[in-house]
């Protein structure tokens, strides 16, 4: 259904240009969405995706250890598609204090997300509710260190923004003007909340996503806020219980149709077309997670088999292992470190992980080497390679 424009334009001054800032009208959209027929169907196959997901957090012997690996793979893809090129072995190699050498600017980024989506899930877990205060709180851990740390962290914007081009004169976007930013952020707070519309929590989530970015509120960061707001949304509405459905390696996929959808909606109110592409999104990505976990465990029951064949060597391996698990890459330092073994028996015990092919070196340094899992991590990369 198209509705035409789903706001209104507001004549503002910016760096000396005239442009017309686009000011969106509160959710819901007017008409109501129609969610009958095919979409309604759409709707089911997200939802029972999103049941299987949140299930296999019960059969997982570590959730915890799932969640940890997901989570930073998630920050990895969302920074990606602001630009950065930093891989999932960078970011665990920088969190690493041992291993120097990691491209500081774009890994910061990428560890600020992880930092600011944990902050995010633990003010939710504490019961604090989901609002533009937290918002404001995870961006500013987002932007803590590295390139937007001078962007007004933790703030909404005081000064008008553009999307695209190099001046907002030919921007392809022109967000709220900054005296129309605060009522368009306190009607969305609303939305958060609101009980009386009848809306599904993953059409809200749907709808809020794309508000969000017509609103555009921070200098910095909107994207990466934007897709964690999904997460947060869900999250807090009782859907997963972990957060693991996160849509950005989505939306880098398929990133001209999702750039499209967004304008499309702004200009024509095609609301059902972008639920559409959000509802198949959210299918595809929490089918993918369900699978990739499987796929774990079953690596982790191979693999722990091959080392119980160690014989009397088995017993340190085995603690080795269990700690390559919970994070795959690892200097002999840090795993002494988090096993309480000594370096002599956690060099013997990596040898034997290397000998079963387990484990590989991946410096090809003498010192200050790094292991991998290898295996795991291949896993973990797979659509991550940067754009």
């Amino acid at each position: 259904m198209q509705r035409g424009p789903t706001g209104h334009f507001e004549v503002t001054s910016t760096t000396g240009e005239t442009v017309r800032a686009f000011v969106p009208s509160a959710l819901p959209p007017t008409p109501p969405l129609d969610l009958s027929g095919p979409r309604q169907r759409l709707l089911e196959q997200a939802l029972l995706a999103c049941g299987r997901l949140d299930g296999i957090t019960a059969l997982l012997p570590d959730p915890d250890l799932f969640l940890y690996a997901y989570v930073r793979r998630e920050a990895v893809l969302s920074s990606q598609i602001e630009g950065t090129q930093s891989s999932l072995s960078d970011l665990l190699l920088f969190e690493l204090d041992e291993a120097p050498g990691v491209p500081f600017d774009d890994v910061v980024e990428v560890s600020n997300y992880v930092a600011a989506l944990e902050h995010g899930m633990a003010r939710l877990r504490d019961g604090f509710p989901l609002s533009n205060r937290l918002l404001r709180e995870v961006h500013e851990k987002l932007l803590a260190r590295g390139r937007g740390a001078g962007k007004q962290p933790g703030e909404f914007r005081r000064s008008q923004n553009w999307i695209g081009g190099t001046r907002p004169g030919n921007a392809q976007f022109v967000p709220p003007p900054p005296q129309a930013l605060e009522p368009c952020m306190a009607s969305l707070e609303i939305f958060f909340h609101a009980e009386d519309d009848g809306l599904p929590s993953l059409v809200r989530a749907a709808l809020a996503h794309v508000q969000f970015e017509t609103v555009h509120p921070f200098l910095d960061g909107n994207g990466r806020v934007g897709r964690l707001l999904i997460a947060l949304m869900l999250f807090d509405a009782g859907m997963l219980r972990q957060p693991l459905l996160y849509l950005s390696l989505y939306f880098k996929q398929h990133r001209d149709e999702y750039y499209r959808l967004l304008d499309s909606v702004r200009r024509t109110g095609a609301w059902e077309t972008w639920l559409d592409f959000f509802l198949e999104g959210v299918t595809q990505t929490a089918g993918q997670a369900v699978d990739t976990a499987y796929r774990l465990l079953a690596l982790f029951r191979d693999d722990a088999a091959k080392v119980q064949s160690l014989g009397r060597a088995a017993a340190n391996a085995l603690r080795m292992f269990n700690a390559l698990r919970a994070r795959p890459l690892a200097t002999l330092n840090d795993l002494a470190k988090r096993t309480g073994a000594s370096y002599p028996t956690v060099s013997r015990a990596v040898q034997a992980l290397e000998k079963l092919g387990i484990v590989g070196e991946i410096t090809g340094r003498k010192r200050e080497r790094v292991f991998a899992y290898q295996a795991y991590l291949a896993i973990l990369n797979e659509g991550t390679e940067p754009l």
